[in-house]
């Protein structure tokens, strides 16, 4: 009995803790590190996504205006603004970024001020803005409505705005019908139609 230390026992609970405690941080730092680059995947491909439109979008126009010899007008001025800002954008994590190939990017590498959240705002309002000025009514969806759209549901244009679709059925029949214009003719785009 006397190898046996009674001061031991008072102790084992707290141990006991100290040992889970620790096992159980490791195992969450690694699980935590594999589901945050996963989920980081899937929301940089969304917002490259969003850029992508965009960008496209800007493209497209430009092209259109050049070829009417618009090439000067306001909308042409805000799609410069557009497409500068897009690439202003960074393409490589700037916490990571080391090497000096990787350095030579337009975005400063130390600047720990900036906001990805704040430029990516900044997009959004120069397109409402480009949108605007084509006179084009701006195509704000959530990814939900886009899977309502690929499975057959038909949504008219303040739905599709607001992100609801609703399914119309003819009466007495389970066949979808089209929502038709009084007059067959699109509303003119105001301000009041921009949510932003």
């Amino acid at each position: 009995m006397a190898d046996f230390d009674l001061e031991s026992l008072i102790h084992v609970e707290q141990s006991f803790y100290d040992a889970g405690y620790a096992d159980g941080f490791a195992h969450g730092r690694i699980h935590g590190l594999i589901e945050g680059r996963a989920l980081g995947r899937e929301k940089g491909f969304e917002i490259w996504e969003e850029l992508g439109f965009y960008e496209g979008f800007a493209r497209t126009w430009r092209a259109l205006l050049v070829k009417q010899g618009r090439g000067d007008d306001r909308a042409s001025q805000h799609i410069r603004q557009i497409l500068s800002t897009i690439a202003q954008f960074p393409r490589i994590n700037p916490s990571q970024a080391t090497t000096s190939s990787e350095s030579s990017t337009n975005l400063p590498l130390n600047d720990a001020d900036f906001d990805i959240m704040k430029l990516l705002r900044q997009i959004r309002s120069r397109y409402k803005v480009l949108c605007a000025a084509l006179g084009v009514r701006p195509r704000l969806r959530a990814a939900d409505v886009g899977d309502a759209e690929d499975a057959g549901v038909e949504m008219d244009a303040d739905e599709e705005m607001n992100g609801v679709a609703s399914q119309r059925v003819a009466p007495g029949s389970s066949i979808p019908v089209w929502k038709l214009d009084s007059a067959g003719a699109k509303k003119p785009v105001t301000n009041q139609d921009l949510s932003f």
